[in-house]
């Protein structure tokens, strides 16, 4: 069995608005897959259903992982987080009065990792050299760029199979986003890690990315695999512009 998180025919909104409509799809372990869209099509609302922040109404969020079968739907987002999965929120969401070890180790106290707390803290110094350097400056403090380094530092403190990651590019500078873009990409190749990144950025994250999946309108409307980047980005761009009924075609991986 694959390694992997399946979104099934998922349904979710707001009270009575419905954002997402019949969503599929997955992320097989080891991939960078990107999910493209501009802002209200749909991504953060599909982050959150995925990780217990939102119950959707119709269809499933499941984890198969390590030969079991994982019904994701419904659950709390801390038991989420135990089975390994990790959400790098829009807007960082950092504590801003709190030190950066200090938002470090509330990371790591999960249930999942909290017994691993001093060596995961190590290893992410290891990793991000400036954050061990600013471990005792106010993460509200730090430079945008920074503070997005620290929250995806972050996430890594859970030990995370499957980390989510929204919008990391919004606010930043260019040279803070060729930084983080960097980031993520090296963790993903050097350690293993397993990404969904919601982005608009659509050069940028195809580029990156394994495959995609572009969301307008609250729907699918096309995937692409890394080898298509330059037609994607077109098709995506006229999708992404385009009206409700507008598809992306499917395009070979």
């Amino acid at each position: 069995m694959v390694n992997r998180l399946v979104v099934d025919g998922l349904t979710a909104g707001y009270g009575a608005v419905t954002v997402l409509r019949d969503v599929s799809l997955e992320v097989r372990e080891g991939e960078l897959v990107a999910l493209l869209g501009t802002n209200g099509n749909g991504k953060t609302t599909l982050l959150n259903a995925i990780v217990g922040l939102l119950e959707p109404s119709g269809g499933s969020v499941g984890l198969d992982w390590d030969g079991e079968t994982t019904a994701l739907t419904g659950l709390p987002t801390e038991a989420a987080v135990d089975l390994g999965i990790t959400l790098v929120p829009e807007g960082r969401r950092l504590f801003p009065h709190l030190t950066v070890k200090e938002n470090l180790v509330l990371g790591g106290a999960c249930r999942r990792a909290a017994p691993r707390l001093r060596h995961n803290l190590e290893f992410v110094f290891a990793t991000f050299p400036l954050l061990q350097e600013r471990a005792r400056q106010r993460a509200g403090t730090l430079s945008g760029g920074q503070q997005q380094l620290l929250a995806i530092a972050r996430a890594l403190m859970a030990e995370p199979r499957l980390m989510l990651i929204d919008e990391p590019s919004v606010g930043l500078a260019p040279v803070a986003v060729d930084q983080v873009f960097r980031t993520i990409a090296t963790l993903r190749a050097e350690r293993g890690l397993t990404v969904l990144m919601a982005e608009q950025s659509i050069v940028d994250a195809i580029a990156m990315a394994d495959r995609c999946y572009v969301l307008t309108h609250g729907r699918i409307a096309g995937q692409y695999g890394h080898a298509e980047a330059e037609a994607a980005a077109e098709a995506i761009s006229a999708a992404l512009l385009g009206g409700a009924d507008e598809a992306v075609p499917l395009a070979p991986e």
